[in-house]
């Protein structure tokens, strides 16, 4: 179990990229801003939530085409560390001395605060995974579903888990997944059911292999014959049918508890669900003369006000999405959506830090942009307390910060970070007891015990099937709606003729 002490740094971001590259220095501003809010030392691991990468047809294609677009991503992190390093020496010298400590081999040279471990896309959606020691993280897997037009990543969910190892020993899993759910206020419904989608089809293993696997390991069990015993035929047939029917059982709980493994909802693995969740505060666009959320405090429209018509909250709170998760006090405006207004007389092009804005008229300022986690069970907290006397609540997830940054003239959503010391708790005591697990009661309604939704065995076959049909929408989309494109199909007409009427020349 536990100390108070051995907890993992964490700090989650999201932000919707309009489509456009960032500007590196200002995003690397607001980022350091986000690494000095109640903290002075770098978080261990930093991950980026994004939406709207870039144009769909480099997303579908990704690789050559997505790779600029990351890159800044990366650079904008470690310019943003190293500037905060640079002006929290003390804390961060403390910490390298820290992890040094516990390190067979150290670099030659500084190397980058940060490294980039993994960066994974379903179409528009992405997720980028920084580590300050990469060394710490083990048994990194993937998973990724799409729930947009025949089930392609317009809009979809990508996932990361690990178990990461901190400096005294202790470790914890850990499951990441970015999402970007279906726009525009009246599409509440669909919303509700993207996330049934993410719980339905983002498996971190093949499911269909896995019930493959436990179909081929499992066996009847063995029933004595009418011919081996004295006893009644029909009492020995009735004997026999129970004894079929609670082996059925139990092999069919086995399997539920091997695809709940895999699932978002591991039950030993701490969970983070970040994006841009789309939840608006109504379900029609305003009226020309609707009232529009304030950033004064002396307004009666403060957009504090607002915030109890929040979708999300309520529908959270009701269990129809996000099941189980919980969501620190948002005390940040509304993030979307803005209308981006001409610079500023005098303003630096290059190094824009107030963008000047306004609500767009035609959308209610709303929290679109968003980030939630599994709060630490009830018995994890129980056991801990038991173990540890110096501990009288157990561990918990001490959130540091959960608050919004400043607009970028590339977007029209501000960017969402949270601040959480995650605290190192076992996988093994992490997930439920065997007395909870298998119980049947319904008054335990964490996702770790119970999933909401069944894994779609076929989910992983479906992906595929799906991701077949990006990269061909997205090589026809580049071809036939971008400059590069038109030029690439004209050279491959004009070489095509002019190796026909060579061919008939001949």
């Amino acid at each position: 179990m536990t100390s108070p002490s051995a907890v993992l740094d964490l700090l989650v971001l999201t932000f919707n990229c309009g489509k456009s590259l960032i500007n590196v220095p200002v995003f690397a501003h607001h980022l350091q801003t986000a690494l000095s809010q109640n903290a002075s030392g770098l978080p261990d691991l930093v991950v980026l939530s994004l939406q709207e990468i870039a144009p769909l047809s480099y997303c579908f294609i990704g690789g050559y085409f997505l790779n600029p677009y990351l890159t800044r991503f990366e650079e904008a992190v470690n310019i943003a560390a190293q500037s905060h390093s640079d002006a929290h020496p003390d804390e961060n010298e403390t910490a390298r001395n820290a992890d040094s400590a516990v390190s067979l081999t150290l670099p030659a040279s500084p190397a980058k605060p940060y490294t980039l471990v993994r960066a994974n896309n379903v179409g528009y959606t992405g997720i980028l995974l920084f580590a300050r020691d990469p060394s710490r993280l083990q048994d990194i897997q993937e998973a990724e579903v799409g729930f947009g037009a025949a089930d392609m990543g317009n809009k979809g969910a990508v996932g990361l888990r690990m178990l990461y190892e901190g400096v005294s020993g202790e470790s914890t899993e850990v499951t990441f997944v970015s999402t970007h759910l279906a726009a525009m206020e009246w599409n509440l419904p669909r919303r509700n059911a993207n996330w049934a989608a993410i719980m339905r089809g983002m498996a971190f293993e093949n499911p269909e292999a896995v019930v493959t696997n436990f179909r081929n390991s499992s066996s009847t069990p063995s029933t004595p014959s009418v011919e081996e015993t004295d006893e009644p035929v029909d009492q020995l047939r009735d004997e026999q049918l129970g004894l079929l029917h609670d082996e059925h059982d139990a092999q069919q709980l086995r399997l539920q508890q091997q695809l709940h493994d895999i699932s978002v909802f591991r039950p030993s693995s701490h969970l983070f669900v970040s994006g841009d969740l789309n939840y608006r505060i109504s379900t029609t666009s305003p009226p020309p003369s609707a009232a529009f959320p304030s950033l004064d405090p002396e307004s009666v429209h403060y957009y504090p006000e607002f915030f109890r018509l929040d979708q999300l909250t309520r529908e959270r709170k009701a269990g129809r999405t996000l099941h189980g998760l919980e969501e620190h006090e948002v005390r940040f405006p509304p993030t979307y959506k803005y209308d981006v207004l001409p610079p500023k007389a005098g303003a630096n092009e290059g190094l824009e830090l107030d963008v000047p804005w306004k609500f767009a008229s035609h959308r209610y300022p709303s929290w679109t942009d968003r980030i939630l986690f599994l709060d630490v069970p009830f018995w994890a907290k129980g056991k801990a307390t038991a173990n540890n006397s110096n501990e009288s609540q157990g561990p918990i997830m001490n959130v540091r910060a959960y608050d919004a940054l400043p607009l970028l003239r590339s977007s029209d959503h501000r960017p969402v970070f949270l601040r959480v010391d995650v605290p190192l708790i076992d996988p093994k005591d992490l997930a439920p007891p065997a007395s909870i697990a298998e119980s049947n009661t319904s008054a335990v309604t964490d996702p770790r015990v119970r999933l909401p939704i069944e894994i779609d065995p076929e989910a992983w076959e479906r992906r595929a099937a799906a991701r077949r049909k990006e990269v061909m929408a997205g090589w026809s989309m580049f071809l036939c709606s971008t400059k590069q494109g038109a030029w690439i199909l004209s050279t491959m007409i004009i070489v095509g003729l002019s190796a026909y009427w060579l061919y008939r020349g001949f």
